[in-house]
C-alpha cells in the first residue's frame, strides 16, 4: 500500500508514503480538491529526525482505524518542515495563536482556501496526559465544519488577522546605539545558569548565536563576565552527554539542566553553528578543548554526513531499531569487552559508565571524572591518560559501527550547507587545516552547480533532483558561506557569486513598501499570508543573515543600497534585540557589526605561496568579528578585481604577497611582514 508521498525526495514525506493514510504533498492537487469537494484539510508538518513525530505516525496515521477517519473527512496533507519554512512558519503561528506554544508534530485544521480553525502538536490515540484523543478529534472538528460555519468563520477570521500582525514588522524611529547591546547582555545575565551554564533551566537548547554576541561584547567593551558566561556553557556541554564523547558532534538539545540526558538527533544546523562559535572562543582564548570540539565535530560531519558529491546531508535520527538513543549508550561491561579490563575500567570512570546507569538502565557517556584524576591513580600523566582516551575512543567508534545506526535524512538543502560552508571554511583558516577549506570548496562547487536552474537559487536537492524556489535565508546562508570561502581562499569567484546572490537576494526579497524582507521571493505562490519569520531560533532568521551580510557586501562593494537595507531591517527588531536578546542572538551581531568600524583587509597573494600564509594566518589568529577580508590569488580575471573597490589599484610589493588593512576612512602602508599586519590588526 503507497500513496502520492512515494513520488516524493523528501525522507520524512517517504516515510509516510506506506501510511493508510491518503495523504497528499502540499501543492495545486490536493488544494484544488479541497476546494472542489469544499472538504477541510488536515495537515501535518514534521521532520525526519522528529522523535514524537515518528511516535504519532506509529500510533494514529500506521493505524487503519484513524486513516479511515481521517480520509473519509479530510483532504490530508503533509510537510516536511525542512523543505518548506513558509508553510510551517504560516501556520506555526497559528497554532501559538490558538494554545501559546508549538512544535513538532504540528497538526492544523484547514478551510478549503488554507484557513486554519484549529490546531495543535501531538495528539494520542486516546485521551492521555491532558490531550483529546486523536480520533475524537478528527470526528469532532469534521462535524464542526459542516455544522458551525459560523463558528469556523470566526475563528479564521481573527487568526488570520493575527498572523498577518505577526509578519508585518514594524521599523523604530529610535536610533541604533549600543545601549541596545548593554540591554541584551543585561537580560541574558539574568537568565543564566551560572553553575551549569546556558539559558535557563531544562530543557536547554545550546543557543550558539547567544555566544556569539557574549564573545562580541567582551571583544568590544572588555567585559569579562560575558566572556566568563560563553566558557562557562562551552566547556559544560563539550563534557555533557549532548556532545558525543564517542563519534563527535553534537545532539539536539539536553532534556535537563546538567547537559547530560539530550534528545539524541543530530542536526547539521547546529553542528555547524557550534563549530563557528568553538572557532571563536578558540581564537578568544587558546583553549585546546574548544579545537578538539571543532575538529572532532567537522571529522564526523565529513565522515557520515557529507555527499559524495559535496553536499552536506541534514540530520540524523535520535533512534534505532525504534528506541530513543539505543546507538549511542553503553554498559560498563561492554566496554571492557571492546576495550580490555585496564583501559575499559579508566574510560568507564572517565566517562561516567555505570551498572546503574543514568539513562533507562544505560549509561551516556559524558566526562564525569576529570583525565587527571582518574589518570593519577593509575599513575598515568596526563599525556599517557589522553593516549588512552584517544585509543579507547577510536575503538569503541569501530565496535559502536557495527550496531543498527539511527536513519539518516540525506537531503541538501542550501541554508543549512551554507552554514555549513562556513564552519569549514572558518575552522579551517582559523586552525591551519587545508582540509576543512577544501571541504567547504567542494561544498561550493557542488551548491553553486546543483542547485541553481535558470539563474534561480533552489531548496533542496536528493537523488540527483533539486527543487522548490530558495528561500530567503537559502540566498543568505550561502552568500555568506561564499564571502567565508573567499577569506581563506582569495579565489575571486566564490566573492563575484556572493555579490552577484547578494543583488539577486535584494530583488527577490526586499520589499520597499514595508522596508523589510520577505521570507519568500516575490515568484513564489501565494499563500495565505506572506511569511516573515524575523526571530532567530534553532538557526539565524533570514532577515538577520540578509541583515549581516549585506552590511559586509556594502563594504566589499561601495553598495551604499546594500547598507541602507540591513539599516532598515535592523531598526525593525531594535525592541526585539534589547528585550529579548535569546530570540535576537545573530541580529545582535550584526548591530555591532553596524556600530563598528570594520577593519578592511585586502590581500594580494596565492595561498600556498609562504608569504600569502603567513600574512592569512595572522588575520584567523585572532577573534576580529568586525574585519572584511577580500583578495585576489593573482589568477583571476582583472575587470572582476575592478569591482571590488577594496581591491582596485592593489598589487604586491616587490613581488611579495602583500597586505593592505585601511579603517576609518585610513590606510595603513602596506606591509609584507606578518608581524607587521598584527600590529596594524591590533591597533
Amino acid at each position: 500500500m503507497t500513496n502520492r508521498l512515494i513520488k516524493e525526495t523528501s525522507p520524512y514525506l517517504l516515510q509516510h508514503a506506506h501510511n493508510p493514510v491518503d495523504w497528499y504533498p502540499w501543492g495545486p492537487e490536493a488544494l484544488e480538491r479541497a476546494k472542489r469537494e469544499d472538504r477541510p484539510i488536515l495537515l501535518s508538518v514534521g521532520y525526519s529526525a522528529c522523535h514524537w513525530c515518528h511516535v504519532m505516525e506509529r500510533e494514529s496515521f500506521e493505524n487503519e482505524e484513524i486513516a479511515r477517519l481521517m480520509n473519509d473527512n479530510f483532504v490530508c496533507i503533509k510537510v516536511d518542515r525542512e523543505e518548506r519554512p513558509d508553510i510551517d512558519s504560516i501556520y506555526m503561528s497559528a497554532v501559538q495563536a490558538m494554545t501559546g506554544q508549538g512544535g513538532w508534530p504540528m497538526t492544523v485544521f484547514l478551510t478549503p482556501d488554507g484557513k486554519p480553525f484549529y490546531g495543535g502538536t501531538y495528539f494520542p490515540p486516546e485521551d492521555r496526559g491532558g490531550l483529546p484523543a486523536f480520533p475524537r478529534l478528527v470526528e469532532a472538528l469534521a462535524q464542526a465544519y459542516r455544522d458551525k460555519p459560523g463558528d469556523i468563520s470566526r475563528t479564521t477570521g481573527q487568526l488570520v488577522q493575527r498572523m498577518k500582525q505577526v509578519s508585518a514588522g514594524l521599523e523604530s524611529k529610535e536610533p541604533l546605539t549600543a545601549d541596545i547591546m548593554h540591554a541584551a547582555k543585561r537580560a541574558i545575565v539574568s537568565q543564566f545558569d551560572d553553575r551549569h551554564g546556558g539559558v535557563g533551566l531544562q530543557p536547554k537548547f545550546p543557543q550558539p548565536m547567544t555566544y556569539e554576541f557574549l564573545l562580541r561584547h567582551h571583544v568590544r567593551f572588555k567585559d569579562p563576565q560575558s566572556l566568563e558566561m560563553v566558557e562557562t556553557t562551552l566547556r559544560k556541554m563539550a563534557e555533557g552527554g549532548i556532545y558525543d564523547q564517542i563519534g563527535g558532534g553534537f545532539h539536539r538539545y539536553s532534556t535537563d539542566t546538567y547537559w547530560l540526558v539530550p534528545h539524541f538527533e543530530k542536526m547539521l544546523y547546529d553542528n555547524a553553528l557550534l563549530v563557528k562559535l568553538y572557532v571563536h572562543a578558540y581564537q578568544v582564548t587558546g583553549d585546546p578543548l574548544y579545537r578538539k570540539v571543532v575538529e572532532e565535530t567537522l571529522d564526523y560531519v565529513a565522515r557520515e554526513m557529507t555527499d559524495p558529491l559535496g553536499g552536506f546531508y541534514s540530520a540524523q535520527d535520535a533512534d534505532s531499531e525504534g528506541v530513543e538513543g539505543k546507538f549511542f549508550v553503553w554498559r560498563p561491561e561492554e566496554i571492557i569487552e571492546v576495550l580490555g579490563k585496564p583501559d575499559g575500567e579508566l574510560v568507564n570512570a572517565h566517562y561516567g559508565v555505570t551498572r546503574e546507569g543514568n539513562f533507562e538502565g544505560l549509561s551516556i557517556l559524558h566526562v564525569a571524572e576529570d583525565a587527571r584524576s582518574v589518570g593519577g591513580r593509575d599513575g598515568l600523566s596526563d599525556e599517557e591518560f589522553e593516549g588512552v582516551l584517544s585509543r579507547s575512543r577510536a575503538k569503541l567508534l569501530e565496535a559502536r559501527n557495527g550496531r543498527v545506526a539511527p536513519g539518516l535524512d540525506d537531503k541538501v538543502l542550501a541554508s543549512w550547507n551554507g552554514l555549513m560552508m562556513r564552519a569549514f571554511a572558518e575552522a579551517g583558516g582559523a586552525l591551519g587545516r587545508p582540509d576543512y577549506v577544501e571541504k567547504a570548496n567542494q561544498n561550493a562547487k557542488f551548491i553553486l552547480d546543483s542547485l541553481v536552474r535558470d539563474g534561480r537559487f533552489l531548496r533542496t536537492y536528493r537523488d540527483g533532483e533539486a527543487k522548490l524556489k530558495g528561500y530567503l535565508e537559502d540566498y543568505a546562508f550561502v552568500i555568506d558561506g561564499l564571502l567565508s570561502l573567499h577569506e581563506v581562499t582569495l579565489s575571486q569567484r566564490w566573492l563575484q557569486e556572493a555579490i552577484t546572490l547578494g543583488h539577486a537576494m535584494v530583488d527577490l526579497f526586499w520589499d520597499d513598501s514595508t522596508s523589510q524582507f520577505y521570507d519568500t521571493g516575490r515568484d513564489h505562490e501565494e499563500l495565505l499570508v506572506r511569511p516573515r519569520d524575523y526571530t532567530d531560533n534553532a538557526i539565524p532568521s533570514g532577515s538577520s543573515m540578509a541583515a549581516d551580510v549585506l552590511l559586509r557586501l556594502a563594504v566589499v562593494t561601495g553598495d551604499s543600497e546594500f547598507e541602507r537595507r540591513a539599516v532598515k531591517s535592523l531598526r525593525s527588531v531594535r525592541e526585539l534585540m534589547a528585550r529579548f536578546p535569546t530570540g535576537a542572538g545573530h541580529w545582535l551581531s550584526a548591530l555591532d557589526f553596524y556600530l563598528s568600524t570594520p577593519k578592511e583587509v585586502a590581500i594580494i597573494g596565492r595561498p600556498g605561496e609562504d608569504g600569502t600564509d603567513a600574512l592569512l594566518s595572522q588575520v584567523f589568529r585572532g577573534f576580529l568579528p568586525n574585519r572584511v577580508l577580500v583578495g585576489t590569488d593573482g589568477l583571476d580575471d582583472e575587470g572582476a578585481r575592478h569591482a571590488v573597490p577594496l581591491l582596485e589599484g592593489r598589487d604586491r610589493i616587490d613581488g611579495r604577497p602583500t597586505a593592505y588593512l585601511c579603517e576609518n576612512y585610513v590606510c595603513n602602508l602596506p606591509v609584507t611582514e606578518p608581524g607587521a599586519l598584527a600590529d596594524q590588526l591590533l591597533g
